[in-house]
């Protein structure tokens, strides 16, 4: 079986190859407390406004969040929703975008409003062109995909059924792929699967998997009845079928594996498949078997469909789920994405709970460290430590450090009960979380002034207040890390 622990490292070392329907995807977040005296239709007062790149971008997206090299073509349109879409593309560094531009054709938009007290969709707007792209843009496409495929250790077919991928983009694709020896991941629409003709690996959902086999397609027999029979027309080496709440299957020649979605508490499933699509894409790319690849998926789309809009997944985030800590309660604790700190956050606040703030790599635990976390949570109702990220520890304190990774630290952390929720953030001082989490207490160690504590001028300018507590003589993690190299 798959070593994650040891593997999960080595997706920042690949690179895919994504070809798909790119659009933009905008959320718009508000209150709704009224219905409109023009119709019966509800009224949202909007508080911001999300822009990000879906459709196959989307894929993209979290391939990048996993630190994965993505070679991205697709066709935008001349227009202002492509240029957002490039610039936005653009941002994202590991992103090496090939854009196919069309003058005549209008960029795929959809806007998505959403009541944020209820977390429920209201509406969707589209606008888009579904037919498909014109023998030019083809040909440019196909150009973009066989020049960078040498490139690449996986290719992903994201198909929308927007027109980027027509029968001869896929087949071209698919026949270069297949010559290279390069795995051809396909998230598939239509009913027509034939054009996926000798593709490695299908992924359809149920619904997609039922029309185009014409079987039902809804117990564990009916849906490994209907892969295989897919599988074996499509010439495929694997079919894998996302099942929603019901986990997913995996028919590999007649080897067939279903596993169990994890428990979830589900806040938005927009994008989820993306994310499956990438994690499949980027462990195949690393000469992961099917079964693994399946579920590293599937726990990341669990990470995914707990939070709010389209998301998408990191590897710390991937490796607590797949590697869970001791206890789900501690696992819980744990925070890499700040949307879902700032749900607890809120919680708190409407209950009208003091929330207490302090900071630091906590490399090794050391009683002085538990002294601080002590005095910090009796300063509050609910503590929020925010944790620097490996990366971060090792600017701060050099090489060798840390000395545990920033799993292991959390996962210790999260296990206190003086700790109700680990933050983790990436840059040298934790301003931003600071500014993100609103404290009204501030705690650090005695060895800082309230002067030099980061953040004190944020917290007292929100009415909160700053406390420094006595440190225990001669503990320290850096003392004990050189003892332990002495000691060697």
């Amino acid at each position: 079986m798959f070593d994650f622990e040891k593997h999960l490292t080595d997706l920042s070392a690949q690179t895919v190859l994504c070809i798909g329907d790119l659009m933009l995807d905008e959320f718009v977040y508000g209150d709704v407390t009224r219905i409109s005296p023009e119709a019966a239709t509800p009224v949202i007062a909007v508080k911001r406004t999300e822009v990000m790149v879906g459709g196959a971008g989307n894929v993209a997206r979290n391939l990048v969040s996993l630190g994965t090299r993505c070679i991205f073509v697709g066709v935008v349109g001349s227009d202002d929703a492509g240029n957002v879409l490039k610039k936005a593309i653009a941002d994202l560094q590991l992103i090496e975008f090939h854009p196919v531009i069309d003058a005549a054709r209008q960029t795929t938009r959809k806007v998505r409003f959403v009541s944020e007290h209820h977390s429920a969709h209201l509406l969707r707007a589209d606008w888009e062109v579904a037919s498909a792209v014109n023998a030019v843009s083809e040909d440019a496409i196909i150009a973009h995909a066989v020049t960078a495929m040498p490139r690449a250790g996986a290719v992903v077919l994201s198909d929308y059924a927007k027109g980027t991928l027509t029968p001869r983009v896929v087949r071209a694709v698919i026949e270069a792929a297949n010559k290279l020896g390069k795995p051809v991941l396909v998230d598939p629409k239509g009913r027509d699967y034939s054009i996926y003709q000798g593709a490695t690996l299908i992924t359809p959902n149920r619904q997609e998997l039922a029309e185009a086999t014409g079987s039902a397609a809804k117990t564990d027999e009916q849906v490994a009845s209907a892969a295989t029979g897919l599988g074996r027309t499509l010439g495929a080496n694997a079919v894998l079928v996302t099942r929603s709440e019901d986990g997913m299957t995996l028919v590999e020649k007649d080897h067939v594996i279903h596993i169990p979605a994890y428990p979830v508490r589900v806040r938005d499933v927009s994008g989820a498949g993306d994310t499956v699509m990438a994690v499949l894409s980027a462990m195949l790319a690393m000469k992961a078997d099917f079964e693994s690849a399946m579920r590293a998926a599937n726990a990341a789309a669990a990470v995914v469909v707990g939070k709010r809009g389209t998301a998408t997944v990191s590897v710390a985030e991937l490796r607590s789920r797949i590697l869970p800590s001791a206890t789900l309660a501690a696992e819980e604790k744990i925070v890499f994405d700040w949307a879902l700190l700032d749900e607890h956050t809120a919680a708190w606040r409407k209950a009208g709970l003091r929330i207490g703030f302090t900071n630091g790599c906590f490399d090794l635990l050391h009683p002085g460290h538990v002294k601080l976390l002590a005095a910090a949570r009796a300063a509050c109702d609910r503590l929020v430590l925010g944790l620097n990220g490996d990366d971060s520890v090792k600017r701060l304190k050099g090489e060798g450090r840390p000395v545990q990774n920033v799993q292991s630290r959390a996962e210790v952390l999260a296990a206190l009960e003086a700790v109700d929720l680990v933050a983790v953030f990436d840059e040298d001082t934790p301003e931003n979380l600071i500014a993100r989490v609103k404290p009204t207490v501030l705690v650090k160690g005695g060895d800082y002034t309230r002067e030099t504590v980061v953040g004190h001028d944020i917290v007292e300018a929100l009415g909160g207040e700053v406390i420094l507590i006595d440190l225990v003589p001669g503990q320290s993690t850096t003392s004990m890390v050189e003892r332990s190299r002495k000691l060697k």
